[in-house]
């Protein structure tokens, strides 16, 4: 087993900005797409350049795209998100199909905060001095030393009645009061 993961940030999951409680903000803010004119190793991007990127524009008007033209220096992709996080992709001899994958996966994504090392699996903000509640937090001990299958624990617990008993006594007490009071309980009666 390797210890590589003792080098990642340590943190706890988060939703930035509270993202998805409201509405969804895409964490994308910039991408910058710099190739070369000339060379092989550019031609995916330029590709892209040609076919998608206004249609990327259009879709995403809340993504900032650059186009920086560089001579004799391979295609990368500089992405900037909303938590000021920075990303490179080297994009040499990529496709165009390969380079529309990558800035999809970078639309979906909240940066390098998404490499962290979780410390636990969930996080509060105000801690219980009870500890975290479970299914069997307020089970009877007893079940602890009943043996398993129980037909005692396997019935039914019919203390209240269902929504269908309580709407049919509703309306059983209803017309009861209606019948006393010499008043129709149905529209047809009235007439």
């Amino acid at each position: 087993m390797s210890n590589s993961h003792l080098f990642l940030k340590s943190g706890f999951p988060r939703a930035p900005l509270q993202n998805g409680i409201g509405r969804y903000i895409c964490q994308l803010q910039r991408i910058t797409l710099k190739y070369c004119k000339t060379s092989g190793s550019s031609k995916g991007m330029r590709e892209f350049l040609e076919h998608e990127l206004v249609d990327f524009s259009r879709t995403n008007p809340g993504v900032v795209v650059y186009v920086k033209p560089r001579r004799h220096r391979t295609a990368v992709m500089s992405a900037e998100f909303l938590n000021g996080e920075k990303t490179l992709i080297n994009c040499r001899n990529n496709t165009r199909d390969e380079i529309s994958k990558w800035i999809q996966v970078l639309k979906q994504s909240n940066g390098r905060s998404e490499e962290m090392r979780l410390r636990k699996h969930w996080h509060t903000d105000v801690p219980s001095v009870q500890g975290a509640w479970t299914p069997f937090t307020h089970r009877h001990p007893s079940t602890n030393v009943t043996e398993f299958p129980s037909k005692q624990l396997s019935k039914l617990n019919e203390n209240e009645p269902s929504a269908t008993e309580k709407l049919l006594e509703l309306y059983m007490a209803q017309r009861k009061n209606s019948s006393a009071n010499g008043t129709p309980t149905r529209p047809e009666e009235a007439k």
